[in-house]
């Protein structure tokens, strides 16, 4: 310390960087500008913190400055996060909860307004969360979202989407100059594959009575449902979600609103069969007052993650998705019966493709699938499976 003196301040005129020690400089430019940086280490990376004009900022005080941010960086603080929220600018996770906060009340499909946040926690804030707003640079959003652009794209889009919403937001309050150059972005994520669908990994239907054997034998409540997803050939959000007024023992029905059926947003009601309504029967011993949820997660009110499915599959040393378990149906209800393309498409809530046909097909078959769910039912508890004959 103490390298440079005020009389050297105040007469040096060639461009440089002079050092005072301790990562403290007097910079110098072209034109005679002079000012003070701090040079100090942060996360294996080397930052510079301007401290501010050497002609409105004495050669004594800036050392005591500096001293200051020293003792923040070996209290593990970053000086230059430290002043960002001095000056009042949000950090991203802020932002976004501000953000989400402003909009929920409009969003009716309450999945959506679900993993809005979600996804933010689960692939943005690890990264961007502590960010100030205005600090958020290209290369910073690109990396989160290369990590995750080819193996879940759809993710992918929706996250891309819900970032440069909050950043456009912080352009609006004036915390940012310019809302963030995502063509730029666009342009350098990995181009996918051109005609090539990545299908999610089934186990064959042949195989199924054997893996439902050894799924019954973890007796949790996660275990029950996935069992219940793949016995209603459901999505994994559509029973994570549900709850216990939309089931029907009475008659074996299962009611999902439109709002949770995704993009479609059309009601899907599935009948269910006698080993469908078995394990809804066993859900209820692990029912905790206060929550409506079916299949609840360890933390009240919160139902069970995606994650906690899929490790199960893990843990059984399978590589199969739980989305594979809807193909593995399919499968079995295209090669193993004779109900109708439009039975087991209905089954699966999918949506009819054929615009003319979709205007005049109006009904839910409700009552052929019934017997195509018991079918599939007795088939995975390894019974026989009727095969139905149907006449024009």
């Amino acid at each position: 310390m103490g390298k440079v003196t005020a009389r050297f301040v105040n007469t040096v005129t060639k461009a440089g960087r002079y050092a005072d020690g301790d990562g403290l400089y007097l910079v110098v430019n072209g034109k005679g500008g002079k000012s003070w940086v701090l040079r100090y280490q942060k996360n294996k990376k080397r930052r510079d913190f301007g401290l501010g004009s050497a002609k409105k900022i004495s050669l004594a005080d800036v050392r005591k400055l500096a001293n200051e941010m020293r003792t923040q960086i070996e209290a593990g603080l970053d000086p230059i996060l430290e002043r960002r929220k001095a000056d009042g600018i949000p950090t991203f996770r802020e932002a976004a909860a501000k953000v989400y906060a402003e909009n929920k009340a409009s969003w009716k499909n309450k999945q959506h307004i679900w993993q809005w946040m979600a996804s933010l926690e689960k692939f943005a804030f690890p990264t961007l969360g502590d960010m100030p707003v205005n600090a958020i640079d290209i290369p910073a959003v690109r990396n989160v979202l290369v990590a995750i652009w080819l193996e879940k794209n759809a993710t992918a889009i929706r996250l891309r989407q819900r970032i440069n919403m909050i950043l456009d937001w912080a352009v609006a309050k004036g915390y940012r100059e310019a809302p963030l150059a995502m063509s730029v972005i666009n342009k350098s994520l990995p181009k996918l594959p051109k005609g090539q669908k990545k299908h999610h990994k089934a186990i064959p239907y042949n195989d199924m009575p054997h893996f439902m054997q050894r799924l019954r034998q973890k007796k949790t409540i996660s275990a029950l449902a996935l069992e219940a997803a793949i016995l209603c050939a459901t999505r994994s959000n559509e029973v994570r979600l549900a709850v216990w007024s939309e089931i029907d023992f009475a008659n074996k029905l299962w009611t999902i609103p439109a709002e949770r059926m995704g993009k479609r947003n059309v009601e899907h009601i599935i009948p269910l069969s006698d080993s469908a309504i078995a394990v809804f029967e066993a859900a209820k011993q692990y029912r905790i007052g206060g929550s409506d949820l079916i299949f609840q997660g360890q933390r009240m009110g919160k139902p069970l993650s995606d994650m906690t499915l899929i490790k199960i599959l893990r843990d059984m040393e399978l590589k199969e998705s739980v989305h594979g378990f809807r193909s593995s149906f399919k499968d079995w209800a295209s090669e193993k019966t004779s109900y109708p393309n439009e039975v087991s498409e209905a089954a699966l809530h999918h949506a009819i493709k054929n615009q003319s046909e979709a205007a005049y097909r109006r009904g839910t078959l409700l009552d052929k699938r019934r017997g195509l769910m018991n079918d599939w039912a007795n088939h995975c508890d390894d019974k026989e499976t009727k095969i139905v004959s149907l006449v024009r």
